[in-house]
């Protein structure tokens, strides 16, 4: 008993040092964690708070006309009204020629500006941009909005989706984002300034079960969108990604537990009415305050797996919702 002593004697400067190791460790990274925390919420006043209080001329800053895509419902309805609220002309595109020229009405009598109307169907691919681009000729466009996109009709597995629906994701949410910008940036860069939005999604984050290639198409967008940030940093272009959550517009039709609006989800107009405070503020922002923190969360918090499998819940209990609603309502 007494041989072992003096053998555990020499350990104890080792274990000394190894806690002094661990201390310096563990203050380093609360430390990273407290400047993370404080410069997220210096970020997240500028863009949210901060911007409020000058009213941005947009004309002035960006140019005359804004593009929108997806026009005439919802994120991009709210959108393009926004953009006249503010002076700017606006040119909408969308698929169905009668609610577009009921949309460019109604925005040119409230907001005394310029429209011009693009029936287009880009779910029809490559042909469809010539005649964007003919009506894009000669205009000083300011700000294009990316926002037309498309969304299964609710939940699924893959092998259930149509041909129609994979093809309408790769067209509509993937090749228009970077054949728009193809078409606007040249005039921009010769004028020296320009706006670009894409509205990608929180969905982005991980890949989320039951609705993948929707997830998948906007982590297209957001990883498109950031790197043309930075493309184009100091060239007087503004580049700005959109990841909302959930927000009250056709799309989320399929289950009132998501389509009725609240806190989490709000109506389109309440959520543009956020969103376009933040441009020249944030290059990358969720654009309304809760999702804000929901993203926050979800990427400095969840591991991937957590995500993807709360997800599968999620839209699983969805799809059992909906089928439950839709037997009641046949009975």
């Amino acid at each position: 008993m007494g041989d072992d002593a003096p053998e555990a004697a020499p350990l104890l400067p080792f274990l000394g040092s190894f806690e002094y190791v661990l201390t310096v460790i563990g203050l380093v990274y609360t430390g990273k964690l407290v400047l993370e925390g404080l410069w997220k919420l210096i970020t997240t006043a500028r863009a949210h708070l901060w911007s409020r209080l000058w009213n941005k001329k947009l004309v002035e800053t960006y140019g005359k006309w804004a593009v929108v895509t997806g026009s005439t419902d919802g994120i991009g309805k709210e959108y393009a009204r926004e953009l006249a609220r503010r002076g700017m002309s606006i040119l909408l595109i969308s698929r169905t020629q009668e609610k577009l020229n009921k949309v460019a009405t109604e925005i040119a009598e409230e907001f005394g500006v310029e429209t011009e109307v693009v029936a287009v169907d880009f779910i029809s691919g490559r042909p469809v941009f010539e005649d964007v681009a003919r009506h894009l000729q000669d205009k000083d466009i300011g700000v294009l909005v990316n926002n037309v996109g498309v969304m299964l009709p609710h939940p699924m597995e893959f092998e259930l989706a149509s041909e129609r629906d994979i093809w309408a994701h790769i067209n509509v949410n993937v090749a228009t984002v970077p054949v728009m910008t193809k078409l606007v940036l040249p005039g921009m860069l010769l004028r020296g300034r320009g706006a670009i939005i894409n509205l990608s999604s929180i969905a982005a984050t991980y890949p989320i079960p039951l609705m993948g290639i929707y997830a998948a198409t906007k982590a297209f967008v957001d990883f498109f969108s950031q790197a043309l940030e930075w493309e184009y940093r100091g060239s007087g272009i503004t580049v700005q990604t959109i990841t909302p959550s959930y927000v009250a517009t056709n799309m989320l039709k399929f289950s009132e537990l998501v389509h009725k609006p609240g806190m989490l989800n709000p109506t389109a107009s309440t959520f543009v009415s956020h969103a376009i405070h933040t441009l020249g503020y944030a290059a990358r922002t969720a654009g309304y305050w809760a999702h804000g923190i929901q993203c926050y969360l979800v990427e400095r918090f969840l591991d991937r797996w957590v995500f993807m499998y709360g997800n599968y819940l999620w839209n699983s209990y969805l799809l059992h919702n909906m089928k439950k609603s839709q037997a009641n309502s046949r009975r």
